[in-house]
Order: C-alpha cells, then sequence, then structure tokens
C-alpha cells in the first residue's frame, strides 16, 4: 500500500480522572495509544500541543477546557507547521472531554487543508467513547474521507496495555492500514 500516513494527536499529561479518582499520568493515555499505532505502523508523528500548556491539575484543566468549550475558543498552537498535504491519511488521536475533542484539535484541524485526505480519528475516554467527536470532525473538514473511529478507555492504555494493543491493532487491521 501506498499511503503516506501522519499521526496527530493531543494529549495531556498530569492528573486525570480513572476509574472513579484522580491518578497521575507520566505519559497521556492518548499519547500511549499514539505510540502503540506508531510502532505498528510506521507512521510520522505529529504532537499537537498549545502555547499555552494546560495545568498540571485535573480541576483546574477541567475548568479552562469546559470555558474554551463554552466560548468555541481556539487556542493558539505550538509548532502547528506540518505540512498535512505531504500525508494521505491522518490518524487523528485527542481524549473526549466533554463529549468531543479538546478544543486545540479543533485548531488543528481548521489550520490545515485536508481536502482528500483519509482520517482515522482515535480517542481515549472514561466512559463516554468517541461522543460527538466524529460529527464534529465530519463538520469542520467536510473535504476529507473521515473512517472508524476507535475508543480506547484511558485506564486500558495505561493499565492494560496488551488490551489496548489488540483493539488498536483489530481497528488498523479492518481498515487495511496493516497486514
Amino acid at each position: 500500500m501506498n499511503n503516506k500516513v501522519l499521526i496527530a494527536y493531543f494529549s495531556h499529561e498530569g492528573e486525570a480522572y480513572a476509574g472513579g479518582k484522580i491518578v497521575t499520568l507520566e505519559i497521556g493515555n492518548t499519547r500511549v495509544a499514539a505510540q502503540m499505532m506508531e510502532k505498528m505502523m510506521g507512521a510520522d508523528v505529529f504532537r499537537i500541543e498549545t502555547v499555552k500548556p494546560y495545568p498540571y491539575s485535573h480541576m483546574e484543566t477541567v475548568t479552562i477546557a469546559q470555558t474554551e468549550q463554552r466560548e468555541d475558543a481556539r487556542p493558539e498552537l505550538k509548532g502547528n507547521n506540518i505540512n498535512v498535504e505531504d500525508y494521505d491519511t491522518i490518524v487523528l488521536g485527542y481524549p473526549n472531554w466533554w463529549g468531543t475533542m479538546p478544543m486545540a484539535v479543533f485548531t488543528f484541524l481548521e489550520s490545515h487543508d485536508f481536502f482528500g485526505k483519509t482520517i482515522l480519528p482515535f480517542c481515549t475516554h472514561e466512559g463516554s467513547a468517541l461522543g460527538n467527536s466524529e460529527s464534529d470532525i465530519a463538520e469542520l473538514i467536510p473535504d476529507a474521507e473521515l473512517l472508524k473511529g476507535l475508543a480506547v478507555r484511558g485506564q486500558t492504555a495505561q493499565n492494560r496495555q496488551d488490551e489496548a494493543r489488540e483493539a488498536v491493532t483489530d481497528w488498523l487491521r479492518e481498515g487495511g492500514f496493516i497486514e
């Protein structure tokens, strides 16, 4: 298959909600899943990062992220100079924050031309799966082909990596991205 793939993802390190309690993540859940995909696909990787980082504290991040969502904000991104035109497929990863992607991912999608690209979305979550993110992506970049997304529980990505790897492998195989 002659298909140049980019894994673009947003992930948050620090405190996170998992299993009914606040835990500390040295490596964010979405980053864990993205690293699995990178090894399987040999794809290029781009981390979506905001100029102003989100706080370490879960509750402070919740407050900021909910305000951004309510205000339909577009946080400024750091190093957002990736040339999406060089890729055929973009594997797009993000945590599910209140039913959709973090607003930084909205910024990323609106900052690039995805005409004719294939988008393969995946998210990490603690119970809400993909939420409205697939329809939000379709609305933001209607000229791209949006394939079926994958939702991986954050706790699974962190603590049951064999199970997460199996889900990722099955999803990528089903899409024809790995053998």
